[in-house]
């Protein structure tokens, strides 16, 4: 099985390429289509199997008699290997065949969910919930990779915008899910059977609706295709597809094998990834943008408390903020895709925006839940538009390792969500909620910075 699971892993051959102008293009558009769908699919359903947790949480605390605290180590050490996956399974996505690495770790995932859905002790609770941690590090950078194979730079920001929509459902649909599964009394345990079953169809949806890139299909590389369709911009001869990719065919159609085989994997990581200092600048944004961003989510329902609304507006409130995010995430694709080569700009502004939103935020607060519904609305819009073009702007500046670059940027982020959830509860317990904003204010502040670098590195490059 394991030998099968490799074979499999491997990069797919070229076919011999379709010469037929109207079949390649009626070919080239479904498989786009198909593809996208697909991923925000597939992206959807690894939500499923990671933030489940959260509704089960206290129902497995009562159950069981297991302490917060103990729980709380266990998230904290899924978030940290979840990190750390992202980033080496970049690595290795760059080098696989994205279609069955993404299906082969949710389907893993799967199992870890129902592992940890049988357990009733720590321990193994422990082992399954850091184990799926690790396969869940497989689910961005193959979508990351299979974004830069299919679209160009010049519609890449719409497409990324829209392929991460697949967070705002995934998130919206384990909700339900695990809500009405808690509510109609089926405990705490279907929270992770239900799921995990989903997934494992789902893995076999994706293995069936994939595929890795164009020339696995006798389709030009994405450079290729879009001088077919008449756009020959220069910035897009610098894009998605790996210069293996771009290879003229040989005398029977077939693309040569790729020059990301030709490299080793440091030789690769370091020119694509590690020598080039926009990656590490947005790298840092990211670190900024995420303190923003899970600190309202994570603690977001304790700003609300200190304010002193209903529990039963909580819910609705941060349901906005998630909504207006998805909707901020789909406008900064689509603006950037005006000018490809100053998407910072286009984040600059959004971390100015949002920097504005949590002065107002943190001086004029509300027990209104109307208001404060407001608040998070205009936060969730500016917060989310910035973390989607941090992706974006690092799979750009490395086309042939664009699983790794926004795996980086991944486990970079998920350092700020580690600083902000420490920081958070220091703050909280010895200042007030007055300092924990301010925290945030600064953060977005510094995010600003930081993206205004990189730009003047993207425009410099």
């Amino acid at each position: 099985m394991f030998s099968q699971i490799v074979s499999a892993l491997k990069i797919p051959p070229g076919r011999e390429r379709i010469t037929n102008q109207e079949a390649l293009r009626f070919t080239y558009d479904y498989w786009r289509q198909r593809v996208i769908f697909s991923m925000i699919v597939g992206y959807a359903i690894f939500y499923f199997c990671r933030k489940n947790i959260a509704f089960s949480n206290p129902l497995i605390r009562e159950d069981l008699d297991i302490s917060a605290t103990s729980l709380g180590l266990i998230l904290t050490a899924h978030s940290v290997i979840y990190g750390f996956s992202k980033f080496f399974s970049g690595i290795l996505a760059d080098r696989s065949n994205a279609r069955y690495f993404m299906a082969i770790g949710l389907f893993f995932s799967a199992l870890m969910n129902i592992g940890f859905g049988f357990s009733s002790g720590v321990l193994f609770f422990a082992v399954f919930w850091i184990a799926n941690g690790i396969f869940q590090g497989s689910g961005v950078p193959p979508c990351s990779r299979m974004l830069t194979m299919w679209f160009s730079k010049r519609e890449s920001g719409t497409y990324w915008g829209i392929w991460n929509a697949s967070h705002q459902l995934g998130g919206a649909g384990i909700s339900l899910l695990a809500s009405y599964l808690v509510a109609t009394g089926y405990g705490w345990r279907s929270t992770f059977f239900v799921p995990a079953f989903i997934a494992i169809a789902t893995a076999a949806f994706l293995v069936w609706r994939l595929r890795d890139r164009p020339t696995s299909l006798g389709l030009p590389p994405i450079k290729e295709y879009e001088q077919i369709r008449g756009y020959k911009s220069a910035s897009d001869e610098q894009t998605s597809a790996a210069p293996s990719s771009t290879a003229e065919s040989t005398s029977n159609g077939s693309v040569p094998a790729s020059e990301e085989e030709e490299l080793s994997t440091w030789q690769l990581l370091r020119q694509e990834v590690l020598n080039k200092p926009v990656i590490w600048m947005v790298c840092l944004a990211n670190f900024f943008v995420y303190i923003v961003r899970i600190g309202f989510l994570d603690w977001g329902t304790t700003y609300l408390n200190e304010s002193g609304l209903e529990k039963e507006t909580w819910g609705i409130i941060v349901a906005v903020f998630e909504i207006t995010g998805l909707l901020g995430a789909l406008l900064a694709g689509y603006l950037s895709d005006r000018r490809a080569d100053q998407r910072g700009l286009v984040a600059v502004i959004s971390m100015l925006l949002l920097t504005a939103a949590l002065v107002v935020f943190w001086q004029l607060p509300s027990a209104d839940p109307y208001i404060a519904g407001m608040y998070f609305g205009v936060i969730g819009l500016f917060v989310y538009g910035p973390q989607l073009l941090v992706a974006v702007v690092a799979a750009q500046a490395a086309p042939r390792a664009a699983g790794t670059a926004v795996g980086l940027t991944g486990l970079v982020g998920y350092a700020g969500a580690s600083v902000c959830s420490v920081v958070t509860g220091v703050l909280l317990d010895y200042l007030g909620i007055d300092a924990v904003i301010l925290f945030y204010l600064l953060s977005a502040a510094l995010g600003a910075i930081s993206f205004l670098a990189s730009l003047k590195m993207e425009r410099a490059a």
